[in-house]
């Protein structure tokens, strides 16, 4: 239901029909809803492929999106996700369709004009995810007191963690603290500098990459002392096996379609943003 703005004639917020109408940097915009029955051309299959690639990691990133690409889109209609999706889109991904996949180290956090972290590099001591990077020889420095933004994206569980008001740049280290979930997950780190009055940020840097042969748990526990066999099941077994098991109820199989519901609206509730204190 669309919901009108400042009477008749101001524009309106929400749908109505095939219509959607929001604001957009203080404008009202209305567009259609469209949809095609037209197949989808192997160019068009290739770019879903690269937008649903490259929001794999935009999307758990938000805050520190909307920080590092907030003065990359002042005076225009864009936002600032949009713009990092454009860059990101073009410059960040690697092969070819249906095997496109992120160059992480080609991947922008944030986009400026202030000099980039010199030669950053990351480790890590349990909880602790330490940055360092190379600090100018000039005392005087003016960017001396810029802060660093750091960004760790786990790739495997597509989450991200961020401190969006880190050290100084004259100090040239910085501690990210992760939760104790993300210890031995597959990491990919990145670096960027703001001004104190948050009027300039510079590029992001990939700082580097932990546990890159970390492996993903199936999830199957096995008793003590139990063993995988390769065998598969004889006749006699499976059969035997299929007249122990009972059809179940309608009540119960309502009850099992109200765990999968719940279990799948936690699976889409895990991507979060740790924000790190500053």
């Amino acid at each position: 239901m669309g919901r009108l703005i400042n009477e008749l004639f101001g524009g309106f917020h929400g749908r109505v029909g095939n219509l959607v109408g929001y604001t957009l940097k203080g404008k009202h915009v209305i567009r259609m809803i469209g949809k095609s029955n037209k197949p989808l051309t192997a160019a068009r299959k290739a770019n879903c492929e690269k937008m649903k690639v490259v929001n794999e990691i935009l999307k758990p990133s938000i805050q520190a999106i909307r920080t590092g690409f907030r003065l990359a889109v002042v005076g225009t209609d864009k936002n600032e996700y949009n713009e990092a999706v454009s860059y990101n889109k073009k410059n960040a991904l690697q092969g070819t369709y249906p095997n496109i996949s992120l160059n992480y180290t080609k991947v922008l956090m944030s986009m400026g004009s202030l000099p980039v972290a010199l030669n950053p590099s990351i480790s890590q001591n349990g909880r602790e995810i330490t940055f360092n990077w190379e600090i100018s020889a000039s005392p005087a420095s003016e960017y001396h007191t810029d802060r660093a933004m750091l960004v760790i994206y786990f790739p495997d569980i597509k989450e991200t963690c961020c401190s969006l008001i880190g050290s100084k740049r004259v100090e040239g280290k910085d501690v990210l603290v992760i939760s104790h979930e993300h210890v031995n997950e597959r990491m990919e780190a990145y670096i960027s500098f703001m001004k104190d009055d948050g009027k300039r940020v510079s590029d992001s840097v990939h700082a580097g990459s932990l546990n890159k042969n970390h492996q993903i748990s199936t999830g199957i526990v096995l008793k003590e002392g139990a063993k995988i066999s390769d065998k598969t099941p004889s006749k006699n077994n499976s059969s035997q096996n299929h007249k122990k098991q009972q059809p179940l109820s309608k009540r119960s199989k309502t009850k099992n379609a109200i765990h999968r519901k719940l279990f799948a609206q936690l699976n889409r509730q895990t991507t979060n943003i740790y924000t790190a204190p500053s």
